[in-house]
């Protein structure tokens, strides 16, 4: 697969999942990079229960990935990771392809 969820990152989409009632042996997590963001290329993660056939589905602990072909030539190597601390509480991507990052970094360029 092409992203890596820690442990963390892995907890928190479990408990967030939980919290929005999501059924988890129906649906994926869907780990996308759209056009948009300060630096051109955005991340996007969101629930979905509709597996393309062109999509790479991994399980990663007990939750599907899914990432559609497109997203895939982006997110080679990626880590996703989670914070909850005083500099960044949410998800966090490391993306070794990413020639630069918004300060947010929620997005990036190649």
């Amino acid at each position: 697969m092409d992203v890596t969820i820690t442990d963390r990152a892995l907890a928190k989409l479990a408990s967030t999942a939980a919290d929005e009632a999501v059924d988890l042996s129906t649906t994926a997590l869907r780990i996308a990079v759209v056009q948009g963001g300060c630096s051109g290329l955005a991340y996007e993660l969101g629930w979905d229960t509709t597996v393309q056939d062109t999509d790479a589905v991994s399980l990663q602990g007990a939750l599907r990935v899914v990432v559609d072909k497109r997203s895939r030539l982006y997110l080679e190597g990626t880590v996703l990771d989670f914070s909850d601390g005083l500099e960044g509480k949410g998800f966090h991507f490391s993306n070794p392809q990413a020639a630069r990052t918004c300060a947010c970094g929620e997005s990036f360029g190649l």
